[in-house]
């Protein structure tokens, strides 16, 4: 089989590997696409704190059962599936309180473990969903990109009450889009470039803003009557916006941060008191995967829109050199295995 091998820091080829033997607990997944994510190229770039090396990158990618371990019962070879990257211990207290997606001993697929930029990867079952026969494996590779942005919704605590800002319109910011849709909860995005907020507007975001043609804040006040925005997405991930979303939220507001930027972040004390907001972080998803497979099924989320280009495993290579060197031009980019 063919994988594709980040062997060290900008060091990645394709090459050729055999397929790996399943385990009692595990299953054997003929991957068919898998999508590429920011944290891929964060690995390649030695970014990663956490991955180590060689490594087989990918945690967003759908497949076929290939073959099971002899202890699990409740999968069956042919059946389409999709891969939740998440594994987690079940018993620390995260696990325990029900946050297994910040285990203490929490690994990645694709990070910590070998992921599915190859044609063929064993998965513990316990991280396989089985998919309807609705939706179609290509559609599916989305499915755990839109889980970071329903996460997102369940850490913002959302009702359809409320309406969300959301700095960033890439594949996070587009997502939280579509969910904020699904859910009712009216949307103003903002972004430096046109062609992503056009994307934004045909994926259903009630107000676009371009800091680059008229003041953001300036904007959302008059967007809001005055009131601040009761929940804040912050998808561009850039600690000098910080005060500037704190300025933003309406009084008992919520802000969800996705970022992992280990620069200092300036926060002002004075606007999180006065208006008593609540900061909270969202990482991964947290058994997400089945509320986000009904939606896709109902038909709720518009996948060919996020969708900008596709690959083969010969050629990722020449994806991740798009991705580097001409980013505007990419929306999620997928690698189809075989």
């Amino acid at each position: 089989m063919k994988s594709f091998v980040v062997n060290g820091i900008n060091d990645y080829q394709v090459v050729e590997q055999n397929v790996p033997s399943v385990s009692d607990e595990q299953v054997l997944v003929r991957v068919e696409y898998a999508g590429i994510c920011g944290s891929d190229l964060h690995i390649i770039h030695g970014q990663n704190p956490f991955a180590t090396y060689p490594r087989i990158t990918g945690h967003e990618f759908v497949g076929t059962i290939e073959k099971i371990g002899e202890n699990v019962k409740d999968l069956r070879v042919g059946t389409k599936v999709v891969v939740n990257p998440v594994i987690s211990c079940g018993q620390c207290r995260p696990c325990k309180i029900g946050r297994s997606n910040v285990c203490t001993e929490l690994q990645v697929i694709g990070v910590h473990t070998d992921g599915g930029f190859t044609q063929f990867q064993t998965v513990p079952a316990s991280n396989i969903i089985a998919l309807p026969d609705t939706i179609n494996l290509r559609d599916a590779t989305l499915i755990e990109p839109y889980s970071i942005a329903a996460n997102v919704f369940n850490r913002l605590d959302a009702s359809s009450d409320d309406t969300i800002l959301i700095y960033g319109a890439g594949v996070i910011g587009l997502t939280i889009v579509q969910i904020a849709n699904v859910l009712g909860i009216p949307s103003i995005i903002v972004d430096l470039l046109d062609e992503k907020l056009e994307t934004a507007k045909q994926l259903g975001a009630t107000y676009t803003i371009n800091p680059k043609r008229e003041n953001t804040e300036q904007r959302v006040m008059e967007i809001t009557e005055g009131h601040g925005v009761p929940l804040i997405a912050d998808a561009a991930c850039i600690p000098a916006l910080i005060p500037e979303i704190m300025r933003l939220a309406a009084p008992a507001g919520t802000v969800c941060l996705l970022g992992f930027s280990s620069e200092d972040s300036p926060l002002q004390q004075v606007e999180v008191i006065k208006k008593e907001l609540t900061i909270v972080g969202s990482r991964l998803n947290n058994k997400m995967f089945p509320k986000v497979i009904d939606w896709m099924a109902q038909g709720k989320l518009d996948t060919e829109h996020l969708i900008s280009h596709e690959f083969t495993l010969d050629t990722a290579p020449e994806a991740i050199e798009l991705i580097e060197t001409d980013p505007q031009k990419v929306r999620k980019a997928l690698i189809k295995m075989h």
